[in-house]
């Protein structure tokens, strides 16, 4: 399908689109190009990007407050911080907003330069293994910019009085295909029977808005999300009246921007503008509009994930 919208916001470049991940297009704005950028660190990027003045990232756009659509364009947490990142490169960021599941390969396919979706950094994602660790690809590096863990959301007034992630035995819980918080489901449910109780039926969606709505018709008990995607959830939909988080972040870890690992000069260059913009107080400021203070950083890192 054709994109819903784009536009160039201080130096990110935003195409939404659907599910397949079709890249829809460049920018129609005028870009720097490698002869005329004064971008402090336009040349620490490698000379294809310098040239396209582009970076090509994939997204899957349904993780308010980190990145959602909002009136046809994708906004949150991470298209701000690639807009600042993009300032300091002199570059503008491109995103195709797909599945979350096939990020990972679409970007070592070359659709895309980086991977940008609340993606967490961990040994398992760095060198392409499946949940049994068996090798699945090449991997890929990152450059770690924000910290998350996950957290157990509820219906509103919490009917089947859940208080944490080990009350899900015996219990439906929906979750997004692919994620993080998908292992920590099977890993709890691992403990559960080990345990003697009875195993968590986790049902998984292609998208977390399925995840959420099965959640709230009843059908599952509980929702596992990043922390602040279910925070954002619990003040936001319906409302506030629709959902309520439960007990705290679990197995914090980094998120980090996913890139291929034969392009260790875009690696090191998305890590100096990291830096630059927590230095500049630009990164703090972000946060703060998007209420993810939580998550800050004090530095960025390459493949900080365990």
């Amino acid at each position: 399908m054709a994109a819903v919208g784009s536009i160039a916001v201080a130096g990110a470049l935003i195409l939404t689109g659907c599910g397949d991940q079709t890249d829809n297009g460049g920018s129609e704005g005028t870009k720097e190009t490698g002869k005329s950028s004064t971008a402090p660190l336009f040349d620490k990027l490698p000379k294809k990007i310098q040239d396209a003045g582009v970076i090509k990232a994939g997204t899957n756009a349904e993780y308010a407050p980190m990145e959602y659509q909002e009136g046809g364009k994708i906004v949150g947490v991470d298209p701000d911080i690639a807009a600042a990142l993009g300032k300091k490169l002199g570059v503008e960021f491109q995103f195709t907003s797909g599945s979350f599941d096939g990020l990972i390969t679409a970007l070592n396919s070359g659709r895309y330069d980086v991977a940008m979706s609340s993606i967490t950094d961990n040994k398992q994602r760095q060198e392409g293994l499946d949940d049994k660790g068996k090798k699945l690809g090449p991997g890929v590096d990152f450059v770690d910019y924000f910290l998350a863990g996950t957290a157990v959301y509820v219906q509103k007034g919490n009917p089947k009085k859940i208080n944490s992630i080990e009350d899900l035995c015996g219990r439906t819980a929906a979750v997004q295909r692919g994620t993080t918080y998908e292992k920590a489901l099977q890993d709890q449910s691992k403990k559960c029977t080990d345990g003697g109780k009875k195993k968590i039926d986790i049902e998984s969606f292609e998208n977390d808005t399925e995840a959420q709505t099965r959640v709230k018709s009843g059908g599952a008990v509980a929702g596992v999300n990043d922390y602040p995607v279910a925070v954002d959830l619990s003040r936001k939909a319906d409302g506030g009246n629709a959902f309520e988080v439960v007990g705290e972040q679990v197995d914090a870890g980094p998120f980090g921007i996913a890139v291929n690992k034969d392009n260790k000069q875009l690696t090191e260059a998305l890590e100096a503008a990291v830096n630059a913009i927590i230095e500049d107080g630009t990164y703090k400021k972000i946060l703060e509009k998007w209420g993810a203070e939580t998550g800050a950083i004090d530095k960025a890192a390459i493949n900080g994930g365990k």
